[in-house]
């Protein structure tokens, strides 16, 4: 209940704050709208040309379906993610590090749930609303649906635990972005499905950045073609990861010196 509470604070604070500028809102809803565009515009370009009726051994429907849960994420990783991974690196340059492990909550809770970007709400509506549509364009069955909301579950705590890994290693490298600019150009593929690519490029967006977890495996699971494999192996992936960054996270913490010292 107390970190419930404090969620609840925290959220309340940033969007008093952030709800004064409305010209922002505008601003990020119309960048919200390039980005549909933009993954829009690749399934036109796939499924446009003569004779195609499949990518991948997808319909149109089913991938739009994938498009979906890669907006979705692009809105959790915007909304919620992003804006607190983002002030590690600049806790740590400038020592106010320092007062968030003063605090008597856990300091990983405190740097994950402290900021969020409500301007990009948007994102989470546009991905929802394009789930819905190919979703209803398709034969699904609430047993798919209920699976499917399972492993976006574990597809949230992988992306989550790849943002922590890349930020804290600000505690060593100071300065991150690259990194983050390096996962988003590899999450961009996650907006097709990954039996649309190669063999080799399959096995790396599978197995080494595990971005197949994060969008065709939901759509797989709600369309009722999702292979038991990868059904147990999600959520085994996101225990093991989550499990890895804590201790990654720990270790970080017990090697940091106060910049301010």
């Amino acid at each position: 209940m107390k970190l419930l509470r404090l969620i609840r604070i925290f959220v309340g604070a940033t969007l008093a704050a952030q709800l004064e500028y409305r010209a922002n809102f505008l601003g990020a809803v119309l960048a919200s709208l390039g980005e549909a565009g933009v993954a829009l515009l690749g399934l036109a370009v796939l499924f446009g040309q003569p004779g195609t009726t499949s990518v991948g051994g997808w319909s149109f429907q089913q991938a739009l379906l994938v498009t979906g849960f890669f907006m979705l994420t692009e809105g959790v990783i915007s909304v919620f993610i992003q804006p607190n991974m983002s002030k590690i690196a600049e806790a740590v340059r400038t020592g106010s590090m320092d007062f968030v492990l003063l605090k008597p909550i856990d300091a990983q809770f405190n740097v994950s749930t402290r900021h969020l970007n409500a301007l990009r709400a948007t994102d989470l509506c546009i991905g929802a609303a394009l789930i819905v549509y190919a979703a209803s364009q398709l034969e699904v069955t609430w047993p798919g649906i209920l699976l499917s909301a399972l492993l976006y579950l574990c597809a949230v705590v992988i992306v989550y635990c790849i943002w922590l890994a890349l930020s804290t290693t600000a505690f060593w490298f100071v300065k991150t972005q690259n990194a983050a600019e390096l996962f988003n150009g590899v999450f961009g593929a996650a907006r097709f499905p990954v039996t649309a690519f190669p063999l080799p490029i399959r096995a790396l967006l599978t197995f080494v950045v595990p971005v197949a977890f994060i969008t065709t495996v939901p759509a797989q699971a709600m369309t009722g073609t999702l292979p038991t494999a990868l059904a147990v192996a999600a959520p085994v992936v996101a225990g093991v990861l989550l499990l890895l960054t804590r201790l990654f996270w720990l270790r970080a913490l017990a090697s940091y010196t106060s910049a301010s010292s």
